[in-house]
């Protein structure tokens, strides 16, 4: 029996099958995907083979028993296991994150990993500003240059307020017959903008923590949300989900050798192939265009930097968190 891995709990795995009913279901101990090393290897959006309930034992004896090929994912260094990783989502149309200017501040180091580990795995994304209404004039021209120059970069850009509803419903045609994954730090408006998308999910959402001004966890598992309140087979599914990810404060890299980091950067690899030597790491080389780019600022200083961190991390083999 066929079918799709709707929600991942850690121990369980929710899956849709091909004729429109849900199964929860286990994974073996010993089953890894070859060539990945993950702390989750079935992840929400995988296609699967399950057993069949009459042979499994009853559905408490269920288990996912084949992955089918992934088109992409989304991957991240698992925090506490440095030599391992963390697969968001698979098989992934589209990534939409949600950033904030305040309430809590997402950083570019954080937008432009997550950025360029979604180009290493060919997920478009788009941006998503949240909390406009809280921005006084001086936050608003810091959106205003942030949407700017990752506008110029080649992303898509959109402002909103999920708490007012002003500038979601521009979302809706963007996210039909698609899997979009929405991600970003803990407390950026997630559950809420998803409560507005799709008000049948119910997702709780939290304060922000004043002290710390960051977000309170309330989603604690992955899990695709279909963007209509009913669930029919998959023949027949317009396949409009949203894929809900728990809050993430850092996006170590992970499986990027150094030499291809240039190429997840669109501006920076653009600029590169002028450079003087063809293994520049634009750092310190003769005749390196990113450099001059840099300095004649062609290239934002906060995008170079990142770049350059991303480096350290290949350089230190280790989780760095990005605030």
């Amino acid at each position: 029996m066929k079918g799709l891995v709707i929600k991942n709990t850690g121990s369980w795995y929710t899956v849709l099958t091909d004729d429109g009913s849900t199964v929860d279901c286990k994974i073996k101990g010993n089953f890894r995907i070859k060539g990945i090393r993950s702390t989750n290897p079935v992840a929400v959006g995988d296609r699967v083979t399950i057993s069949s309930p009459s042979t499994g034992g009853g559905q408490e004896g269920v288990w996912i028993t084949e992955i089918e090929d992934r088109r992409n994912y989304i991957i991240r260094k698992s925090i506490n296991l440095s030599k391992q990783s963390h697969i968001l989502a698979a098989n992934v149309d589209l990534a939409m994150l949600v950033v904030t200017v305040v309430k809590p501040e997402t950083s570019t180091t954080f937008i432009d990993r997550f950025l360029a580990s979604a180009e290493a795995y060919s997920v478009p994304v788009i941006l998503i500003f949240n909390k406009t209404d809280l921005l006084d004039e001086e936050e608003r021209h810091y959106q205003d240059m942030m949407i700017d120059l990752y506008e110029t970069v080649g992303y898509e850009c959109h402002a909103i307020s999920a708490e007012k509803g002003d500038g979601v419903e521009e979302l809706r045609p963007l996210l039909e017959g698609k899997v979009t994954l929405l991600s970003g730090n803990s407390g950026v408006g997630k559950s809420t903008l998803i409560n507005l998308l799709a008000p049948h999910a119910n997702q709780r959402v939290a304060d922000i923590s004043e002290a710390h001004q960051t977000g309170m966890h309330t989603t604690t598992f992955s899990e695709m949300i279909p963007l209509t309140s009913h669930l029919s087979p998959l023949t027949s599914h317009p396949n409009s989900w949203l894929i809900d990810t728990p809050g993430i404060k850092g996006f170590g890299t992970f499986d990027m050798e150094k030499e291809e980091l240039t190429s997840y950067f669109k501006e920076i690899f653009e600029f590169s192939k002028q450079c003087r030597f063809s293994d520049c790491t634009h750092t310190h080389e003769p005749g390196c265009a990113v450099l001059k780019a840099v300095e004649d600022h062609y290239i934002a200083q906060s995008r170079y930097q990142s770049y350059l961190s991303m480096l350290e991390d290949k350089d230190e083999n280790k989780y760095r968190e990005a605030y």
